[in-house]
């Protein structure tokens, strides 16, 4: 598949406090695999180097430092598994890098963990964003989705990455831009960034429910700030066709 460079046409703006929907969690309680009813977070408190595998020696990933690239806030992971190994607890969590979905291994003891009982669904044919707690849906939203030449991608393995507060509610952005950990599949730049998708406002609410975008997912302006109040970085995302 060819890659494409767009010019960037927007700067993203402003720095942002998360106020969260999770948890804290029990000292003794330990993470595992996101389901429909439950996920498990952690928020980096120290820099660290995310690995192939759950051993010190294992192949490098990335780097994790304890604040988001484009907001400034606190960097939360979405834990996908835990193990222990020669008596050190290990989780594997989901990694904002290409390709879309992958993963990697952490010492827990570099995060604070915490549960989250909220998801996203998005469904890309219905152009619709269903947001479910504890298994419950409790938000439905229309959304705009990508042009058939830069598509939004899909999968069951997104996570919210980190929350922005434009501080220009009437920008093209609107007010408030939720990055995904996932990248487009046809362009490796747009917006000024690497590429990355977002959940996002808009100043053009009559294109929502049409195919209009370079891969991020745009809502009414109304709808991301309420969307922003249940899902906060960390929560699992799974995007289908």
């Amino acid at each position: 598949m060819r890659i494409r460079t767009i010019t960037p046409a927007v700067v993203l703006a402003g720095l942002a406090l998360v106020a969260g929907q999770a948890q804290a969690a029990d000292p003794e309680a330990v993470p595992g695999p996101p389901t429909k009813a439950e996920a498990w977070t952690g928020r980096v408190v120290a820099t660290v180097t995310a690995r192939t595998a759950p051993k010190a020696t294992a192949r490098k990933r990335m780097v994790l430092k304890t604040t988001a690239p484009f907001s400034g806030n606190g960097t939360v992971l979405l834990i996908t598994r835990r193990t222990v190994v020669d008596g050190v607890p290990w989780v594997e969590v989901l990694l904002p890098m290409r390709p879309n979905g992958a993963r990697g291994w952490i010492p827990q003891d570099v995060l604070v963990v915490s549960r989250t009982r909220v998801r996203v669904a998005i469904d890309l044919s219905e152009r619709r964003l269903r947001v479910y707690r504890a298994g419950r849906r409790v938000m439905a939203a229309s959304i705009a989705i990508g042009k058939p030449e830069t598509p939004t991608p899909t999968g069951p393995d997104f996570a919210i990455a980190e929350r922005i507060d434009t501080n220009t509610p009437g920008g093209f952005l609107g007010p408030i831009v939720l990055p995904l950990t996932g990248f487009s599949e046809t362009l490796n730049e747009f917006a000024g960034g690497n590429g990355r998708v977002a959940i996002h406002g808009t100043s053009v609410p009559a294109l929502i429910g049409t195919q209009a975008s370079h891969g991020c997912m745009r809502m009414h302006n109304a709808d991301i700030v309420r969307l922003a109040r249940l899902a906060t970085p960390g929560t699992p995302v799974a995007i289908r066709a």
